[in-house]
C-alpha cells in the first residue's frame, strides 16, 4: 500500500491477497472482480468490436492496476482530497513505469459511501475535478450503479455503471478527443498535449471550433 492522510491506494495483487483494511476489503474486491469480468469483456450493446475497456486487461497483467479508497470518511470534502491527492500519486506511480506502459496505469478511486441511486455527487465530483486532470494529460471519469451517460458508439448502451460509485484516473490518450469537446479548455490540453507543432493561436482557434461543433460528452 502507499498513500497519505488523504487516500490509501492498493495495487490489485494486494487486493486480491486481503491486504486491505477489512471494513474496506468487500468494495474494493467486488469492484476488482467487476474490472476482470466486465471491462476486459465485448458486450453485444457496445456498438463496436473488442472489451468494453480496451486497457483493463493489459493493465491486470502488467500490474499496473490500483485501487483506492479516501484516507477518511464520506465527506464530500474528504473525497476532494483523495481526488486531488491521487492526481500528485499518479504521477509518481508512472515516473517509475517504463514510457510504453505508462497508458496502462489505471487507479479506481471505490466510493461506496456516495449514494448508489442518485450520481448527483459522483458527477459534480467528476466535473469539478476534469479541468486539472485533464490539464496534467489524465482522464477522470465516473462510473456509478445508476450513471445514464450514453454510450460513444450506442447512446443506448450504458458503459458507465459498476456496483460501487468510483472514479477512474488513467493518462490522456490520443482517441480522448470525443470526451473533451465539452469546453475549450479540455480540447486546447489535448490539442497541446497531441498536436504541440501547432501554432499556439491556431490551437485556440481549432479547440473553440472542436467545442462549437462537438455533441455532448459520451462514454467509451
Amino acid at each position: 500500500m502507499i498513500g497519505d492522510n488523504a487516500v490509501s491506494i492498493w495495487t490489485a495483487a494486494e487486493v486480491d491477497d486481503g491486504a486491505v483494511p477489512a471494513h474496506q476489503l468487500p468494495h474494493l474486491r467486488e469492484i476488482l472482480a467487476w474490472a476482470g469480468e466486465y471491462l476486459v469483456s465485448p458486450h453485444s450493446g457496445l456498438g463496436r468490436k473488442g472489451p468494453v475497456c480496451p486497457y483493463t486487461l493489459a493493465s491486470l497483467q502488467r500490474g499496473l492496476f490500483h485501487l483506492a479508497s479516501p484516507a477518511d470518511g464520506s465527506d464530500v470534502t474528504d473525497v476532494l482530497g483523495a481526488v486531488e491527492s491521487l492526481r500528485s500519486w499518479y504521477g509518481k506511480i508512472s515516473s517509475g513505469i517504463a514510457p510504453d506502459d505508462q497508458e496502462l496505469l489505471t487507479i479506481l478511486l471505490v466510493l461506496p459511501r456516495l449514494d448508489h441511486r442518485d450520481p448527483t455527487t459522483l458527477d459534480d465530483l467528476q466535473r469539478e475535478a476534469k479541468d486539472n486532470f485533464v490539464a496534467d494529460g489524465l482522464m477522470i471519469g465516473q462510473f456509478h450503479p445508476v450513471c445514464d451517460q450514453p454510450g460513444l458508439w450506442n447512446a443506448d448502451f450504458k458503459a458507465l455503471r459498476a456496483p460501487v460509485p468510483l472514479l477512474a484516473i488513467r493518462r490522456l490518450v490520443v482517441f480522448d478527443l470525443p470526451f473533451l469537446v465539452d469546453s475549450t479548455a479540455h480540447a486546447g490540453s489535448y490539442l497541446r498535449r497531441f498536436a504541440p507543432d501547432i501554432p499556439p493561436r491556431v490551437r485556440d482557434l481549432l479547440a473553440e471550433r472542436v467545442v462549437g461543433s462537438g455533441n455532448s460528452p459520451r462514454s467509451a
